[in-house]
């Protein structure tokens, strides 16, 4: 009977891949993925440190498989992911969670069946995290959840270090992937079947900047620009202070990359901006999106906000509402600062009360939510390419898909999983468009 796997996943698209790789190096070993904890000999948590929340998920949800371990004393528990890669939560793991096997970081990911080996034939506990980054590791098998769309990372690190971020800390400097690497891992997946693929970085417009080579992001994107009739291509995230007019217009140019950008704003207010390190003003990143929809009049915009800040007062707060009001985005991921041991925002003075914070974002949140259903009501009538995904999650009647600005889209009319197919829009919601199938 072959061993079988269970990976939990917290976190952004970033540990999402590493997750799939995680697997395919686990189904390279002959092990199997599990339907039910109970049946597994193997449980893997890839975890995540930008905010406090999952961390709290990760002591919570592993302390109580202490039964389990009991019951089962061949079983196998490692802990990976961000989380790990601060000094602290590793020492709290030694102590709060005796019974986890195994633990490795991010930059060792390639390691797991060695480390995997080790525990099972000395059954000790191994905590094998490295402090800086290796050289990248290419051609590491990726067992991907989805045979439709896939990620490709391109580039790992980040070197901007805003004050409240820990990604630099637990994901090291920026390193780029060489552009042929990337285009054969695309070609390769095209061959496969594959029609949409995300490209995926902390900070995808930094990319080539380390490289010998004289390559840009926009150069990429025009190199990968159909790859093995790779159809569609997105990326995320991008550094408004990094954003190119080169860029943009490599966007505009390429008919396989997406308009859709993801451009985190995080605040309104040029003196919280200061504070947070991000290089920009509120100014300029309302030049930036006007000079993108000039030449992209189309695209969708969605972004980060952050309410709560250290220091931000009700009228830095206000400025964020106004900024918001007036670039009009069709979607945001809003969030509370949460302080994290390690970066220079949480050793600020002056940290707002939680229930300000609480009621700042129900504001925004509010705001945002009114936008983006005018955003989308602008939509009506009008015909979208859609990727058909299969049938909708909430109606099994209907079929459901994104369009090419990466807005959800349920349909009625049959549709073949996979295909690009033209869906007249007849309804607008806050977070979805719905529509009908055209011959």
């Amino acid at each position: 009977m072959a061993n079988k796997y269970k990976i939990f996943t917290f976190g952004c698209q970033m540990n999402v891949h590493d997750s799939e790789v995680i697997a395919g190096l686990l189904q390279q070993l002959g092990y199997e993925e599990a339907d039910e904890l109970e049946e597994a000999s193997l449980l893997i948590f890839n975890t995540c440190c930008v905010r406090e929340n999952p961390e709290r998920k990760i002591f919570g949800r592993v302390g109580n498989l202490r039964q389990l371990k009991e019951e089962n004393p061949r079983l196998v528990i490692a802990i990976c992911g961000c989380m790990v890669q601060q000094p602290e939560q590793l020492e709290r793991i030694r102590k709060e969670l005796p019974h986890v096997n195994l633990v490795f970081g991010t930059h060792n990911v390639h390691r797991l069946p060695e480390l995997l080996t080790q525990v099972q034939e000395t059954g000790e506990r191994l905590f094998e995290v490295w402090d800086t980054e290796g050289t990248i590791v290419e051609g590491l098998p990726a067992a991907r959840l989805d045979g439709l769309k896939a990620f490709v990372n391109i580039i790992y690190g980040c070197t901007n270090f805003c004050t409240y971020c820990i990604v630099p800390y637990v994901r090291g400097r920026e390193r780029s992937r060489q552009p042929e690497a990337i285009r054969r891992e695309i070609e390769d997946l095209a061959a496969q079947g594959y029609r949409e693929v995300t490209l995926l970085g902390q900070n995808v417009n930094a990319y080539g900047k380390d490289l010998d080579e004289d390559v840009t992001f926009a150069g990429l994107l025009r190199m990968l620009d159909g790859s093995g009739g790779m159809e569609r291509i997105r990326f995320t995230t991008s550094h408004p202070r990094d954003m190119s007019d080169e860029l943009i217009e490599a966007m505009a140019d390429l008919p396989t990359v997406c308009e859709h950008l993801h451009l985190p704003l995080q605040a309104g207010s040029d003196r919280i901006l200061a504070k947070m390190n991000r290089g920009y003003t509120k100014e300029q990143y309302i030049n930036l999106v006007n000079r993108i929809r000039d030449r992209i009049p189309d695209i969708a915009l969605t972004s980060d906000l952050i309410v709560g800040f250290p220091g931000e007062t009700e009228e830095d707060f206000e400025e964020t509402l106004r900024v918001v009001e007036e670039i009009q985005l069709d979607s945001a991921f809003t969030f509370i600062f949460s302080p994290r041991p390690g970066t220079v925002a949480a050793k600020m003075e002056n940290q707002v009360p939680e229930e300000v914070k609480k009621e700042r974002i129900y504001r925004l949140i509010e705001l945002q939510n009114r936008i983006s259903l005018e955003r989308n009501r602008v939509l009506t009538g009008s015909i979208q390419e859609v990727l058909v995904e299969g049938p909708s999650q909430t109606d099994p009647d209907k079929y459901m898909g994104r369009t090419r600005g990466n807005k959800l889209v349920i349909f009625t009319g049959a549709a073949e999983r996979g295909r690009l197919v033209p869906v007249k829009i007849t309804e607008a919601r806050t977070w979805s468009l719905h529509g009908e199938l055209m011959p």
